[in-house]
């Protein structure tokens, strides 16, 4: 009776082994069919080329691929921002009919120290104005807070001094059609960053838009960093900033003794 109940008991263990061997693989490409049909369900898909702009002591601007897909047809906004500081803007005033001074100053509050947006096509044939400040798209929707003893009347005439400012230093740009719609719901462009371009943290933001509406938005850090002796010597000049001037004025002296001894008349 034993050995039958032993032979039983090893009948059904084989029964369940063979049953988990069936069974486990099944779960496991159901699992990964799930898995993939997720991924092809995803509406936009976007990504650079690199994810770091190494500033060099030669740095004269570069260039970043941002490339993606859709998985249907639809309009592509792109928006790069900087990182957020306070800006100091101030009115110049004529004193007496001769000398120009500063004069009111306001303080702008989180302002994007470099902003460019792009798009396949203009904004205003893709998204109102209110999507657009909702996703804070174009410079002329920015959120900028202020502080200072300014009449609120004339705070607009603040704002639009700053990003006058900045559009002129190719600090922030609108470009309605640098966008490339390509084949198969593929889009790309390419993402220029002047040489005077700040360092830190950029967020590049991608959206897709149907209908005057955002179905979807990718998000992708970028860093843009000093690198090499350049760096080095920046980061001396602001942590030891004493130490720095010393060391300025010592060169500065050596170097005019040096002038002066190579081309001293005989």
């Amino acid at each position: 009776m034993r050995a039958r109940f032993l032979h039983l008991t090893g009948f059904a263990l084989a029964c369940t082994l063979a049953a988990i061997l069936v069974i486990v693989p099944f779960i496991g490409r159901a699992e990964a069919q799930n898995v993939a049909q997720e991924h092809q369900r995803q509406p936009l898909v976007a990504d650079l080329s690199r994810h770091l702009v190494a500033i060099t002591t030669g740095f004269a601007g570069t260039d970043v691929l941002l490339f993606g897909a859709t998985d249907e047809p639809g309009d592509v906004v792109l928006v790069v921002r900087g990182p957020n500081r306070d800006e100091v803007v101030r009115r110049k005033e004529r004193l007496g009919g001769v000398i120009w001074a500063n004069g009111a100053a306001v303080t702008m509050h989180d302002v994007p120290a470099f902003y460019r947006v792009a798009a396949n096509r203009p904004l205003e044939e893709i998204l109102a104005r209110p999507a657009r400040e909702r996703h804070q798209i174009g410079s002329d929707v920015l959120n900028l807070r202020m502080s200072g003893s300014v009449e609120p009347a004339d705070r607009g005439e603040f704002r639009d001094a700053l990003i006058r400012l900045k559009e002129f230093r190719d600090l922030y740009t609108y470009s309605p059609n640098a966008v490339s719609m390509l084949a198969n719901r593929l889009f790309r462009t390419e993402l220029y960053f002047p040489a005077n371009v700040p360092t830190g943290t950029y967020m590049v933001e991608v959206y897709l838009v149907r209908d005057g509406e955002v179905v979807s938005a990718e998000i992708t850090p970028l860093i843009i960093s000093k690198v090499g002796i350049g760096a080095d010597i920046f980061q001396f000049a602001h942590q030891q900033s004493a130490l720095y001037g010393i060391a300025a004025i010592i060169i500065a002296v050596f170097a005019g003794w040096l002038a002066s001894v190579a081309f001293r008349k005989k």
